[in-house]
């Protein structure tokens, strides 16, 4: 896992160049093209300031990124930037995901919901042209765990969900629940199923075991595709984490969610879908005939500004940085789990995740209100209540939550 880390003035030069082989609306006469630059009026373009900043330079700009760059050829008018957007593609799926030197096919959603979506999207399709199989013979398992995209997709493509439980203080997928989704499944007449696996669930940052839930799929021999939903834990578990399961060196897997706006901090409109090669053609839309190359996304039209952001803060880091921010992360996160020991306090947390759950009967309602600390659910009683350290939890406000933990305890004595 390495990838070099780029100077703001080396980041600045190759966006610019980017944008320069990019169409300019103003030096060419277009006439065919729908988009246009951002409205001068309100977002004028020689503003000193933009000089320095790459990111709102590609914003005014304007580039249209539909489509899927690391497939085939596309729009001729934004090749510049398509080809940042590319090589981020490769950086996910090469380096974070230990691909190594294979080709893989993906692009920058609107985020992880639209990711996840399109993961079922183009497994549902490959098992209608490859085995002609009809929508209710296939079905989606997930956990209970799982983020909503999950029966949204199914809702969407006419799937049938298939819900598994986990265990309620290690929120471990059951294998006696597997077991029987697949039983209810196969009842219904369900054949080939998609398996979602979660890196780092949004509520408790639970990592489901994935070598032991396909291990009791294949004693079932069940035909299967996994899709990882990894739009939390993308940009953190692989660089806390030994293990190669979660990897594109693990077999099983065919296909990644990331979102960026998360852990990576970058803007909102920023997931990536990352797929084995040979899958992302089960999305062709063969209608889209008067886009160069045609479309195999949901989203369609897409900001290229969007993957030029991603593409900034990976390169500006490098690897080496940022495993070091992801290690001052857990350390944090290791600090204040300590501190609840210390206290007797229940709660979830993965060793390898920023995200720790604790149970509700420790916090009031009012506390956690005034920490902003999200329940697990908010029309039903609460039984978790969450609070993920990211950089702007700093070590005051965790000390001072826990003296006012602490008050709470003492009242209530």
């Amino acid at each position: 896992m390495y990838w070099e880390s780029y100077s703001h003035q080396q980041i600045k030069e190759i966006v610019r160049d980017a944008l320069k082989q990019n169409l300019d609306y103003r030096e060419r006469p277009v006439l065919g093209l729908p988009a246009s630059y951002l409205d001068t009026e309100v977002f004028y373009n020689d503003a000193p300031f933009l000089k320095d900043a790459p990111f709102l330079s590609a914003l005014i700009a304007n580039p249209n990124h539909i489509g899927c760059h690391t497939l085939n050829e596309s729009e001729a008018a934004f090749t510049g930037t398509h080809k940042i957007e590319k090589e981020l593609i490769d950086l996910c799926a090469q380096q974070i995901f230990e691909g190594g030197y294979e080709h893989f096919d993906g692009y920058v959603a609107s985020g992880g919901t639209e990711a996840n979506i399109q993961a079922i999207w183009i497994l549902k399709r490959y098992y209608e042209v490859e085995f002609n199989a009809k929508p209710e013979e296939i079905g989606v398992i997930y956990s209970e765990d799982a983020h909503y995209s999950m029966p949204k997709a199914c809702k969407l493509l006419s799937l049938k969900s298939y819900v598994s439980k986990v265990e309620e203080d290690n929120r471990r997928v059951t294998k006696a629940s597997i077991e029987q989704r697949v039983a209810d499944a196969r009842e219904a007449g369900v054949k080939h199923f998609v398996v979602i696996m979660n890196m780092s669930t949004t509520m408790f940052g639970s990592v489901d075991d994935i070598d032991e839930i396909t291990g009791w799929l294949d004693a079932l021999e069940v035909d299967y595709k996994v899709h990882v939903d990894g739009a939390f834990g993308g940009y953190i578990y692989p660089f806390a984490t030994k293990s190669m399961a979660y990897t594109f060196q693990n077999p099983k897997i065919n296909s990644f969610t990331l979102d960026g706006h998360k852990m990576l901090q970058s803007p909102y409109g920023t997931g990536v879908y990352l797929t084995r090669k040979d899958f992302m053609e089960y999305a062709l839309t063969e209608e889209a005939n008067y886009v160069k190359g045609k479309d195999y996304t949901l989203i369609g039209s897409r900001s290229g500004a969007n993957a030029i952001a991603v593409w900034m803060i990976m390169r500006t880091y490098g690897s080496d940085g940022w495993k070091a921010k992801i290690q001052q992360l857990l350390s944090k996160t290791s600090k204040l789990c300590g501190n609840l020991d210390e206290r007797g306090i229940e709660y979830f947390r993965n060793p390898e995740m920023n995200i720790v759950t604790i149970k509700s009967k420790y916090v009031s309602p009012e506390l956690a209100h005034k920490y902003m600390l999200v329940p697990d659910a908010h029309d039903i009683n609460v039984k978790w209540w969450k609070i993920v350290v990211m950089d702007h939890v700093r070590h005051g406000v965790i000390d001072s939550f826990l003296m006012d933990l602490d008050a709470e305890r003492m009242v209530a004595k």
